[in-house]
């Protein structure tokens, strides 16, 4: 098994690639400048997926910031997917990272109110059936099998856990993003995780929420491995439109109990 090196074994045998990679930076526009920084590092380092970050200590001495924006900038990569923070061992970069990639602090006022999710679901419709018929037109043999693993464990949890599986279906619909061929995909819909995260949240009371989408996840798999991109871009958007009417149904209900 390939040992993965970090950054420390770098430090510890003098090897980085230039101790100045990491130029302190000044306090406007602190945050952006911290991410842009340890793309700049990260690069530099030529570090690749599973390769270990340096601790938060080692890269706030580099940066001549505190410990607390290293931490707050790592939990926004963590946010975008693209580290791991694994228990006792430290921060893994889990995919590539780039100068040009979008860093996008994306909000909406009002959290789990009708509108907001709303609007959330209208960029889901748009992104999920185009990247579902473009996965369908470019998956290999094996993306394929990956995107099959993803959804076998996204339905495992959805039976073991009463319908609740919202990591493990956000992975089945980063496959799809990822395997679609378009990088811009993955890091837009990276960029609205915590968007997305509140449709896992029973959203306007609604218990149920979702469960109506849960059989059309094969339906897309199987459009994808039949390569039949229109298939897939039509699968994509009922699923949308379940989530739709559940959306409608729990926001008739709060009117319903308001007026009551």
């Amino acid at each position: 098994m390939q040992k993965l090196v970090g950054p420390l074994d770098h430090l510890n045998s003098g090897g980085f690639v230039d101790q100045n990679s990491l130029p302190p930076i000044q306090t406007t526009a602190r945050d952006d400048a911290v991410l842009k920084a340890l793309v700049g590092f990260v690069r530099a380092e030529a570090l690749q997926p599973g390769n270990r970050l340096p601790t938060e200590r080692i890269l706030a001495e580099r940066l001549k910031v505190s410990r607390n924006t290293v931490r707050e900038a790592l939990t926004r990569w963590e946010g975008l997917g693209l580290v791991e923070r694994r228990q006792g061992s430290g921060t893994y970069l889990k995919a590539a990272v780039s100068p040009d990639m979008l860093h996008m602090p994306l909000t909406l006022a009002g959290g789990n109110d009708f509108t907001s999710l709303m609007h959330t679901l209208e960029i889901r419709r748009a992104l999920e059936a185009e990247a579902a018929a473009l996965c369908a037109e470019r998956a290999s043999p094996a993306d394929i099998a990956e995107i099959k693993r993803k959804l076998d464990i996204m339905e495992q949890a959805f039976r073991t856990r009463d319908g609740m599986s919202s990591e493990e279906d956000w992975e089945f619909h980063q496959a799809i993003y990822r395997v679609s061929g378009n990088p811009l995909f993955e890091q837009i819909i990276a960029a609205m995780h915590e968007l997305f995260h509140r449709f896992w949240e029973h959203p306007l009371g609604v218990r149920d929420f979702g469960h109506a989408s849960f059989p059309y996840h094969r339906t897309i798999y199987e459009c994808i491995a039949a390569r039949d991109p229109q298939g897939a871009r039509a699968e994509a958007l009922k699923l949308i439109a379940t989530v739709e009417d559940d959306l409608k149904r729990g926001a008739a209900k709060l009117k319903l109990s308001s007026q009551t």
